[in-house]
């Protein structure tokens, strides 16, 4: 299940389905059933509610939102969930290392600190610009790890919401008008939607905007260090062979989080901020990416 489709996402299914694929599990003797809910939560709570009716051996859900409605069925099918951030607020279990609520997967909790230095090292910045929807569990969390952070090594920061994507060019422009140095972008979908425009606006003033994913990245962001979302997909796969074929209980496969792959540049974005990739500083392999078109 998918709210959205969306670069990340897709990867994350096609890492899911190969990895299955991989372990014996083809179209000769296995029924896969991909559902997305195009953006809308009455018809996500619809998919999830027909996928507990126990007809199905397992469920995957990529990101928060399918994985809280899926788990909200409380269904004896269980769930393995690709790239929740943050599971534990988003409530789809109490204990990482003994899964309670039928549902265990991968985390790609956001390294904000590492990002954060990251972006410091390679463009520091006086004052930061935050952005995000408001209306995601996932992306309120990041922010507010970035507020914390920033005021830990004493950086300055403003934050504007954007409810809907057409907000986002609004938000944007508040933010280059308090003079920000730098933007960051959490994972969210909304401000994903309309994020052209949010880089369209940095590049022209000269503002460097780091996020929280590759996907990001390759629609205009500048610089993000990134999980692979094809191989996070791998691992949720590898976690749910353990209970379809080794016979592991749900509770007894503990939660992931997956961590840092590389270092993810947008090559437009960094000609236009005037850098390279010798002023790109950090330990990680940097993979420099083309804006998809």
């Amino acid at each position: 299940i998918t709210m959205v489709e969306n670069g990340a996402f897709m990867d994350m299914k096609e890492g899911i389905l190969e990895e299955l694929k991989a372990k014996g599990y083809t179209e000769n003797n296995t029924t896969f059933d991909y559902q997305c809910a195009s953006g809308d939560a009455t018809t996500l709570s619809t998919i999830a509610s027909n996928m507990a009716d126990g007809s199905y051996t397992a469920v995957f859900t990529i990101a928060t939102p399918p994985t809280q409605t899926f788990v909200s069925t409380e269904s004896d099918t269980p769930a393995f969930f690709c790239a929740v951030s943050a599971p534990l607020a988003a409530k789809v279990l109490t204990d990482m290392d003994k899964p309670d609520m039928n549902a265990t997967g991968t985390s790609n909790a956001i390294p904000v600190s590492e990002i954060i230095d990251f972006a410091q090292a390679t463009t520091p910045a006086k004052k930061y610009g935050l952005i995000y929807s408001g209306n995601e569990d996932n992306a309120t969390n990041t922010i507010k790890q970035v507020e914390e952070y920033l005021k830990k090594i004493g950086v300055e920061y403003v934050e504007k919401t954007a409810p809907t994507a057409a907000d986002v060019e609004n938000a944007t422009n508040a933010l280059i008008a308090e003079k920000v140095d730098a933007v960051f972008v959490p994972n969210d979908s909304i401000i994903q939607d309309g994020v052209s425009k949010l880089t369209e606006i940095c590049k022209d003033k000269k503002v460097p905007t780091y996020c929280a994913s590759a996907t990001t990245v390759q629609s205009g962001c500048f610089a993000t260090l990134a999980i692979d979302d094809k191989g996070i997909g791998k691992k949720t796969a590898d976690m749910a062979v353990e209970y379809l074929k080794n016979g592991k209980k749900v509770e007894d496969i503990p939660a992931q989080v997956v961590g840092i792959d590389y270092c993810s540049v947008n090559k437009d974005t960094m000609k236009a901020l005037g850098l390279t990739k010798k002023d790109i500083k950090t330990k990680y392999e940097v993979k420099e990416l083309d804006t998809a078109k």
